[in-house]
């Protein structure tokens, strides 16, 4: 079974719009929806209405919300903000097969790389490669 963390770009996206294309992510049979605290707070953060806060609550249901990692450094020649750390940390650690985001800024030089166990992707290649 395949792992997917989600980053909170995507829990914010899918959340934003009421039939938002990411939905697609909650109807595949053979993965298991990881995110983390610190991703869902970030996403619950960014969104402005009790509309869309309302459908990210509902999306994060059957959600894993794996425990935050201990930083121990990142292999080398990753490099990551202080921010997005964080959620590299978590993915790997919950032992995802793959981390979803749309953080093109920060995670680009990642995309469609392997960072330990873990396959960076947007959504939208994770959708095409299924």
């Amino acid at each position: 079974m395949l792992r997917v963390f989600l980053d909170a770009n995507v829990l914010f996206s899918a959340a934003y719009r009421e039939r938002a294309g990411l939905l697609a992510l909650w109807k595949i049979r053979d993965a298991r929806l990881l995110t983390s605290g610190y991703a869902a707070e970030e996403a619950r953060r960014n969104l402005e209405t009790p509309e869309r806060k309302t459908r990210l609550e509902r999306l994060l249901a059957p959600v894993e919300i794996v425990p935050e990692a201990l930083p121990t450094g990142l292999p080398r020649g990753v490099r990551l903000s202080a921010k997005d750390e964080p959620i590299l940390h978590a993915a790997i650690a919950a032992g995802a097969t793959h981390l979803l985001t749309g953080d093109l800024r920060d995670f680009g030089h990642l995309l469609g790389r392997r960072v330990g166990d873990v396959v960076i992707q947007t959504p939208g290649d994770f959708l095409r490669s299924r």
